[in-house]
């Protein structure tokens, strides 16, 4: 005769394993340090390979960075549009004059989107393969506005900044549909729990079953 015992496993300690919170889009940056050539043409390619001198998140939907008329340095820039430093805060007192941004983040976007950025000086704005805006010299302010070309979907975004030739710093583009992207860390623990309460239930279930 076949005798089965049935497991009883709580429902809040499965529910508590298996709860993933969301993680806000947030746009990361960083800011280099560089000669007044590379400042001049900020495109991807020469977006320094070493460390950043600082680094920083930025929550939301909008970049809008200008420099106060009294404070030309890089954390009163920073502090500007909101965002926060998260590496190299001694460097929040160097001035801004030749200095390179790389902004990145995921966005949806659509074929004929149009993008408007306002800048001084040079930016170039990268979504997924397609360059949506190349303007990266030196300028007073002006606003770029250019269309999306590529396909629809989900894409990183990359937009390099360069801010060359004195005060002020100005920066602003806003309507990018940022999409929230777990990070690798919190999807394998939990990648990893569920694998081993299989492996357990697995056993114990077995055990349970008698002939």
């Amino acid at each position: 005769m076949t005798k089965l015992k049935f497991l009883r496993i709580p429902v809040g300690a499965c529910a508590g394993f298996l709860l993933i919170t969301p993680v806000q889009a947030t746009i990361i940056g960083s800011i280099y340090e560089v000669s007044s050539a590379i400042s001049q043409n900020a495109t991807p390619a020469n977006v320094p390979a070493g460390p950043a001198t600082v680094t920083f998140d930025l929550p939301g939907t909008t970049i809008n960075f200008q420099s106060p008329p009294a404070a030309y340095t890089i954390g009163a820039f920073i502090a500007s549009g909101g965002a926060t430093i998260t590496s190299g805060s001694t460097h929040a007192g160097d001035s801004l004059l030749d200095t390179l941004f790389n902004f990145t983040g995921t966005v949806t976007v659509t074929n004929g989107e149009t993008f408007s950025a306002g800048h001084d000086d040079g930016l170039t704005f990268t979504i997924g393969s397609t360059t949506v805006i190349n303007a990266p010299g030196p300028t007073g302010f002006v606003v770029t506005t250019q269309t999306y070309t590529g396909p629809s979907g989900n894409f990183p975004f990359q937009l390099v900044y360069g801010e060359c030739c004195g005060a002020p710093a100005d920066l602003e583009i806003s309507g990018l549909a940022l999409v929230s992207v777990p990070e690798p860390r919190t999807a394998v623990p939990i990648s990893i729990v569920l694998l081993v309460m299989g492996f357990v239930l697995r056993r114990r279930f077995a055990k349970t079953v008698s002939w």
